[in-house]
């Protein structure tokens, strides 16, 4: 029987040691293991998380560190951003339950954000994922802390995936039928060629609205969720029309 599919959790810019260990006892209750950390405020390894952790020890053993979260998030196809708020990037809206469905059944690494426990994602962060992930709390209180909105999310992957093995909803598919959208690594390189073709063009004037451009760019970009192929074949267009005007020249 095939293992489940497992999301991996990235904790982006969190502050204190002892919620990064409360994040992981959350994760390994519902028997998820990876962990991704960009920019942890006091650095790693925290010798307050493995107290806070009550035992979660290989969760933070094997947790990985990063200096951004493009680079956490570079080998997954889907990317989540958990958020109660779009901050004006327009994404598909999934609750922790549609978020688990998909996990079980899109093949391909799978990555929830979560944000600094002050003030949550950036707007650039949210700009890197294919989802934006929400739950309906109280909007008179809006306020989760790390480890409770970490065990929102392992919670329902356990209880989604309890039920479609239960009911066997999960029906395979056909080899060749579809192909897992690129990792974000892929789709970053295709924006990067992209905005380095716009760059002459003068694309990204008036240079004070330049990075809100490239956040709406890469917002269109990464909606679709292209394959790999896709991605190659975008990439080739781009190269042609890039030898083209060269030759031109």
């Amino acid at each position: 029987m095939a293992q489940p599919n497992k999301p991996i959790i990235v904790l982006v810019r969190p502050q204190l040691g002892e919620n990064i260990g409360k994040a992981a006892r959350a994760m390994l209750n519902f028997g998820l293991t990876e962990m991704r950390i960009v920019n942890p405020r006091d650095g790693w390894p925290n010798p307050s998380a493995g107290p806070a952790a009550a035992g979660a020890d290989i969760v933070l053993d094997q947790a990985k560190i990063y200096g951004s979260t493009a680079e956490a998030v570079a080998d997954c196809e889907h990317v989540y951003a958990t958020t109660v708020r779009k901050r004006g990037v327009v994404k598909p809206v999934v609750g922790a339950d549609g978020a688990a469905r998909l996990v079980h059944s899109q093949p391909g690494r799978h990555a929830v954000l979560f944000g600094r426990e002050a003030s949550g994602l950036e707007t650039e962060d949210v700009a890197l994922a294919r989802h934006i992930l929400t739950v309906p709390i109280n909007p008179e209180f809006g306020s989760l802390n790390l480890a409770q909105a970490v065990i929102l999310v392992a919670y329902e992957w356990a209880r989604i995936g309890r039920e479609e093995a239960v009911s066997d909803l999960v029906q395979p598919t056909a080899e060749g039928e579809t192909l897992p959208p690129a990792p974000q690594e892929e789709l970053e390189g295709l924006i990067g060629h992209l905005a380095e073709m716009l760059e002459p063009r003068g694309y990204f004037l008036p240079e004070s609205r330049r990075e809100a451009t490239m956040r709406t760019l890469r917002s269109v970009l990464t909606r679709p969720g292209w394959n790999h192929l896709e991605v190659r074949t975008l990439r080739g267009i781009l190269s042609t029309l890039q030898r083209e005007k060269r030759e031109a020249e």
